[in-house]
């Protein structure tokens, strides 16, 4: 077994690592950022080695420094988690030409798989299923959209090298190829350094089915089941699953079977993730369902597996690295019960799910369920990384004890003020569709409204509030509004301001409250409403549409598409945001004219800066 690991990451999978790793004796080495440096993980290792500031670039992506502080500490082998440099070949193979061992899939593996066009092509020569599509070298404009016209829309734009939804356009129709083309290629430069990419026919109603794969060095490779991670946010996983609601003995054997035949193509070692896409229009089923691309790493999502299977997957890694063969072989594993998980990121569901940084003054998280978190209260969610908070994960018997499990878990946490997901991934398990199962990538898009509602709080929350308020402070003149009622008990009406907004209603207690810093904070059903009493003279909230159009976040705009004077029309795009590696376009409001217009391309800004404002066009 190996004797000492450094961990190259951080966060929620560092500490997941480091939980296995101890557990097996074996001694930890950490490294961070400098902006990282007060977090668990770092404490929570045997060493820890600063390897530089903030940007990831400068410090989680140098793989020079990270073999420096190897050396340093003595550490005898190298875990890269997932994302980084987990799938970066030439990190892979530098680990091993430094004579440490690299936990991880080898360079050759990471360089088939890297690539989707490539790699769909050795899929098929191993007899694999793969979605049609274009993998071509011809790169041009025309190719591209002469092959998109004869696959037939809609299609998919995907960068060649992409991952985590980053390089990825659905296109309807032809007029909007162009301007996808050019958005993915931006996009895919900026998160891989290639702005290849491919094309393939979109599903319609499509499930995305992944398999995970185990391959050892004395030549055995296993299958540990299925996934479903259908449940997506522009190609970001929301929930995911073990096993897939809807599969068949039949069909899971043919997709598992296909999973191990593409490991042994490109004889795999360590852990791994076929993914697949099917078409559920009519339930899962072999002959609808294609391979799309391997990751050649450890899965976020890697816990749902464990959960049904019994195993710990980072220790099944270690004991691989270390030469040892896989410790179950395929007739020894089998499915119990079912396991859903959970992200719960920092950010904030109801201004399109931007980021929401800032410091963890109250975090609660529930300890009735497995919780891999990254983060403790007091700690600080830069714009820097991912913005994951924890990841929640429960297994029960069935699959609707699972989703009932998870929708109350994700339910009772509670976090300020930073904003999060929490209650969108409450409402998404309680769905009735989903806990249906009759759940494809594009659930999230259609039950939009239901699962991020918008307007007033509902009437527990303000009565909740108020509540609270006549606990606090039971003399003060706005809460004694009780009157006389005949033949009736009286009737509480309390007034209490939430989000700005007075309100009356009668006094029910309702969630939990807490003082956090200046605030008190309602939470309920994963949702946190900041209250007070309120002020003489309060109102309704001011009106926000003057046309200011904001940076809504710190980023850097890559595209101007309207000069000063312009004449706009309402959903018109004015200028692209590129933030944690993603594109934001920003729309304009309504018809008008472009009255100011401060946005450059190529320059950086801070959340809030005034880039463009649209005048209402009177004539």
């Amino acid at each position: 077994m190996i004797e000492s690991l450094l961990i190259a990451n951080r966060g929620e999978i560092a500490r997941r690592i480091l939980r296995t790793a101890r557990r097996l004796g074996i001694r930890t080495i950490a490294v961070h950022s400098d902006v990282d440096a007060g977090l668990p993980f770092v404490a929570e290792a045997d060493e820890a080695v600063c390897i530089g500031p903030a940007p990831a670039r400068e410090s989680y992506l140098d793989g020079a420094k990270i073999l420096a502080a190897a050396r340093r500490t003595g550490a005898a082998a190298i875990h890269p988690g997932y994302g980084f440099l987990s799938e970066n070949a030439e990190f892979a193979e530098a680990v091993t030409a430094a004579g440490l061992i690299w936990v991880g899939a080898p360079a050759a593996a990471i360089r088939a798989m890297g690539l989707k066009d490539a790699a769909k092509a050795r899929m098929i020569a191993a007899g694999v299923p793969v979605t049609p599509g274009y993998l071509g070298e011809d790169q041009s404009p025309d190719r591209l959209a002469a092959e998109a016209d004869a696959i037939g829309y809609p299609v998919l734009i995907k960068a060649v090298a992409g991952g985590g939804g980053k390089g990825m356009r659905r296109v309807e129709d032809p007029a909007a190829f162009a301007e996808a083309l050019d958005s993915c290629r931006r996009e895919a430069a900026a998160a891989f350094g290639d702005d290849r990419v491919l094309i393939e026919k979109y599903i319609l109603s499509p499930r995305h089915i992944e398999v995970q794969v185990f391959g050892d060095t004395h030549g055995n490779a296993v299958h540990l089941f299925e996934r479903d991670c259908s449940l997506q946010r522009r190609h970001q996983k929301v929930i995911e699953e073990a096993p897939a609601p809807g599969m068949d003995a039949a069909t899971r054997a043919a997709v598992c079977d296909a999973a191990v035949r593409a490991a042994r193509a490109v004889d795999y070692v360590g852990a791994g993730t076929i993914e697949f896409i099917a078409d559920g229009s009519q339930g899962l089923s072999a002959d609808r369902i294609w391979f799309m691309e391997m990751n050649t790493r450890l899965q976020v999502e890697h816990p749902v597996t464990e959960a049904i299977t019994g195993t710990d997957l980072i220790e099944w890694q270690l004991r691989v690295a270390s030469g040892e063969p896989l410790p179950l072989l395929q007739d020894q594993l089998s499915i119990d019960g079912w396991a859903m998980e959970a992200r719960v990121y920092a950010e904030n569901p109801t201004t399109g799910f931007l980021p929401s940084t800032g410091q963890l003054t109250h975090l609660k998280l529930p300890d009735d369920v497995r919780v891999d978190a990254g983060v403790r209260q007091g700690d600080v969610v830069t714009p820097h990384y991912d913005p994951m908070i924890a990841k929640l994960i429960v297994h029960r018997p069935t699959r609707t004890a699972a989703a009932a499990a998870l929708a109350r878990a994700a339910a009772s946490v509670q976090v300020w003020p930073v904003r999060t997901n929490a209650a969108f991934l409450a409402r998404c398990a309680g769905h009735a569709d989903f806990v249906a199962g009759r759940i494809d990538t594009g659930f999230i898009e259609r039950h939009l409204d239901a699962l991020v509602p918008t307007g007033t709080p509902p009437d527990t929350v303000i009565g909740g509030a108020a509540a609270a308020l006549v606990a606090t402070n039971p003399a003060d003149p706005w809460h004694a509004l009780a009157g006389f009622r005949l033949n009736a008990a009286p009737d509480r009406n309390v007034a209490v301001a939430i989000g700005g907004i007075t309100h009356l209603a009668e006094a029910r207690p309702a969630g939990e409250v807490a003082q956090v810093g200046p605030d008190r904070v309602l939470f309920a059903d994963g949702e946190a409403f900041p209250f007070a009493a309120p002020v003489a003279g309060q109102g309704g909230a001011a009106s926000a549409g003057d046309g200011a159009i904001l940076s809504p976040m710190p980023g850097r705009i890559v595209a101007v598409t309207v000069a000063a004077g312009d004449r706009v029309t309402a959903g018109q795009r004015l200028v692209v945001l590129e933030a944690m590696k993603m594109e934001q376009a920003l729309l304009s409001p309504f018809d008008g004219i472009v009255a100011d217009l401060s946005a450059r391309e190529g320059a950086q800004v801070a959340e809030g800066v005034l880039l463009v404002r649209i005048a209402k066009d009177d004539a």
